[in-house]
């Protein structure tokens, strides 16, 4: 059993897609960061960078934070969504590691500069909107040709997929991107994705990509 601490964010939403694909019984606990539940001693526990999400494994007690240490873990431990031939476990964990320090921190920035404070810098707005271009020209790039990104589904596609999902947020048609386009809709058809879309909470329907 695992003890999932989340929130409806494109973090959470990673480790809430592995775990619905693993079809692993888990526990959801809701810590709603808009409203500080994330600064509770309880949670700091569990992680002390009071981010979400993090895990508690009850058959070793291990507390895990930092969403692509606990996709490693949970994807070792039961032996899927990432390859056992050391090449391409380096590639799964390559592109994992190009969306926890890239993709995802460029666009956590035009989330916050873009969307939710528009006008306060223009400068900050056109750095980080042009560098989020440029990394889903990169993205489109590597799915040229293939299904997923490191050929087989794996945790390197469910750890980019929340982001890209918050394209609208960030000013981008994904038609600008049509093998990433294609990509997103293939994963959003999957039930285990549209399952953890909604932990731990239902906010809205997944954006169609169209």
């Amino acid at each position: 059993m695992i003890d999932l601490y989340t929130w409806t964010t494109p973090n959470g939403r990673k480790v809430s897609i592995l775990l619905e694909e693993l079809g692993v019984d888990y526990t959801v606990h809701s810590i709603d960061i808009t409203t500080g539940e994330q600064n509770a001693p309880a949670f700091l526990d569990v992680s002390p960078n009071n981010k979400i999400p993090a895990i508690v494994d009850r058959d070793n007690g291990l507390k895990l934070f930092e969403s692509g240490a606990i996709m490693l873990y949970l994807a070792d431990k039961y032996g899927r969504f990432i390859p056992t031939d050391p090449e391409a476990r380096a590639r799964v964990t390559e592109w994992l590691m190009w969306q926890m320090g890239g993709l995802g921190p460029i666009l956590g920035q035009v989330h916050h500069f873009v969307k939710y404070n528009p006008g306060k810098s223009a400068y900050a707005e056109e750095r980080f909107s042009a560098e989020a271009h440029r990394l889903y020209r990169v993205l489109d790039e590597r799915l040229s040709g293939r299904d997923f990104i490191v050929d087989d589904y794996s945790i390197a596609d469910m750890a980019c997929w929340p982001w890209v999902s918050r394209h609208d947020w960030q000013g981008i048609a994904l038609s600008q991107y049509p093998n990433v386009q294609a990509w997103y809709k293939r994963l959003a058809a999957r039930d285990a994705v549209q399952r953890g879309y909604d932990v731990p909470k239902k906010v809205n329907e997944i954006p169609s990509g169209d």
